[in-house]
């Protein structure tokens, strides 16, 4: 379950560095669109870059921050509970960021830091499953 925790969290970081990539495509996609003559208004349709990045943060890295949190207690990680819960309520601020961002556009700058936040705690959560896990000795009776 180890391993299964350290792969759910490189993920979730990984999807993260997904995610700056797609929104990347996405705009640079409709900035050559918009050069090229094309009109870019509320009724414009997303490009594959925008679709990605909407489906990778709605559904995929979600889904995979829910599952290292229930994963985490099983696992046998140091502070793996502790972990997957940060990543995953960073996750849930970030949904609530992207929504938030639409009707206040500057509150787009903390969703783009919060990534950064989820992809960093992400990366240590899983670097915590690739040791060994240290067992606390058991108290030992004192000898009289």
């Amino acid at each position: 379950m180890r391993s299964v925790y350290r792969v759910l969290a490189s993920l979730v970081a990984i999807g993260v560095l997904a995610q700056a990539m797609t929104i990347a495509l996405g705009w640079f996609t409709t900035l050559k669109d918009v050069d090229d003559g094309l009109v870019f208004d509320k009724n414009s349709d997303a490009n594959f870059g925008q679709m990605a990045h909407g489906i990778l943060g709605m559904t995929v890295i979600p889904a995979l921050a829910l599952l290292l949190l229930i994963v985490s207690f099983f696992a046998g990680v140091d502070g793996g509970v502790k972990w997957a819960l940060i990543v995953f309520g960073l996750v849930v601020l970030q949904v609530a960021l992207a929504f938030v961002s639409f009707g206040v556009p500057a509150i787009g700058a903390l969703h783009g830091a919060n990534a950064l936040a989820v992809m960093a705690v992400a990366g240590m959560a899983g670097r915590r499953a690739a040791g060994p896990r240290t067992e606390t000795p058991a108290p030992s009776e004192a000898k009289l």
